[in-house]
């Protein structure tokens, strides 16, 4: 396993090791042993799972507040997406500051979103699978969401926003300046 920092305290890329042969490959995609070795500890409770048809689906920027506040890892098992963190903390020298990272089948990279952060990501494919992992289960109380097209955070999108496939939610989500934080 492969360990990386992405450059906001706490947002890691992680590339599990892959065995193949000529029938395909096996990988263990988490390990818990394995992690508190590498110095994570982090206890899953839930396992979510996303499909998206088209190319250009936009599901974000989502987080919860504390006490139900998610760390999350994320993999794609088919296809790929742009995936973004934005730190949240009022308190941190890089609040607003936003990261992204193509995740990919190909790859076999995942993403790990701390608490903190609104997450969210773009499909770059059609038909593309994403799932990942959260340390704690939903909660509709404390579910929140950022607008994608803030202009405070100025996010650099890979394409055209208004192409963009969002919910109702995502696209009515208010500004950073507006949101309840941590």
């Amino acid at each position: 396993m492969e360990v990386r920092a992405l450059g906001l305290e706490g947002v890691l890329e992680i590339t599990p090791d892959r065995h193949g042969d000529s029938r395909g490959f096996f990988s263990e995609t988490y390990n818990k042993s394995r992690w508190e070795k590498a110095g994570l500890q982090f206890e899953f409770v839930q396992d979510n799972y996303s499909y998206s048809a088209d190319r250009g689906v936009l599901r974000g920027l989502h987080y919860q507040i504390p006490p139900r506040a998610q760390d999350k890892l994320v993999r794609v098992c088919r296809g790929s997406i742009l995936d973004l963190a934005v730190d949240i903390r009022r308190s941190s020298a890089t609040f607003g500051h936003w990261i992204s990272l193509v995740v990919s089948a190909g790859a076999w990279n995942q993403v790990l979103v701390p608490k903190g952060f609104a997450h969210g990501f773009l499909t770059l494919e059609d038909d593309t699978e994403v799932v990942y992992k959260v340390t704690d289960y939903y909660s509709p109380q404390h579910d929140r969401a950022i607008r994608f097209d803030d202009p405070d955070i100025n996010i650099a999108w890979p394409a055209d926003i208004t192409d963009f496939i969002l919910s109702d939610k995502d696209r009515e989500a208010p500004f950073l300046a507006e949101a309840e934080t941590f």
